[in-house]
């Protein structure tokens, strides 16, 4: 069984004048919800064994709180393919996960995120900021997740 958490980075600030979209970073109401549903997620899991991230700041400074929150002590793999992915670059990125990872958080962008949880669960809604989606795979490999073995386990959102 794999266990995949999307997660949709929180509230990012306001652009400063000749700011690039990838350097925007969390605003304070994005800093105190990204930490609030890292609390959230860490009722619900053991440990983690991977956190892959976009390394936009925004993306990045919410993998880091969730690291914290989460005791998560290895390095985080920051994947720039995750910072405006097309679907199959998200697929790719999973799969291409070493199998004694049973557990991982993957934290990234809409409307990516969307587009993944439509494919594998058929999600009908967007992904909100700062969601977070279990989904399980009845497999023992990433190579083998699919639609077919994926299970909606919960999605949960700030103030939801």
């Amino acid at each position: 069984m794999k266990k995949l958490y999307i997660v949709r980075h929180t509230n990012k600030a306001e652009a400063k004048s000749g700011q690039d979209d990838y350097d925007r970073e969390l605003s304070q109401q994005g800093l105190d919800e990204a930490k609030k549903m890292a609390i959230q997620l860490s009722n619900k899991i053991e440990k983690t064994d991977l956190i892959v991230s976009s390394p936009a700041l925004r993306t990045k400074q919410t993998a880091e709180i969730f690291a914290d929150v989460l005791d998560y002590n290895k390095s985080i793999m920051y994947n720039e393919v995750l910072y405006m992915a097309f679907v199959n670059e998200l697929l790719e990125t999973i799969s291409y996960t070493f199998d004694t990872v049973e557990n991982m958080i993957l934290i990234g962008h809409n409307p990516s995120l969307t587009a993944l949880a439509i494919t594998l669960v058929d999600f009908k809604e967007k992904f909100q900021i700062g969601g977070i989606m279990e989904i399980e795979f009845d497999c023992n490999s990433w190579i083998d997740i699919s639609k077919e073995n994926a299970r909606l386990v919960s999605y949960i959102y700030p103030d939801k």
